[in-house]
């Protein structure tokens, strides 16, 4: 039964470590975002969406 024991601690262990990487990996992302006010945000979102006099 030492299989299983061994088993446990790498499922565990790699149930600690994802979390973990998942976070570095947002932080990561997060420093390349460009920042702005809210109406340049709200233009740039509405960029690729159909006016309403094109309808």
């Amino acid at each position: 039964m030492p299989g299983v024991g061994l088993g446990f601690a790498v499922v565990f262990l790699f149930a600690l470590a994802l979390p973990l990487v998942l976070y570095a990996l947002v932080r990561a992302e997060r420093g390349g975002r460009e920042e702005m006010d809210r109406e340049t945000a709200e233009r740039v979102a509405r960029r690729d969406t159909p006016d309403r006099d094109n309808r």
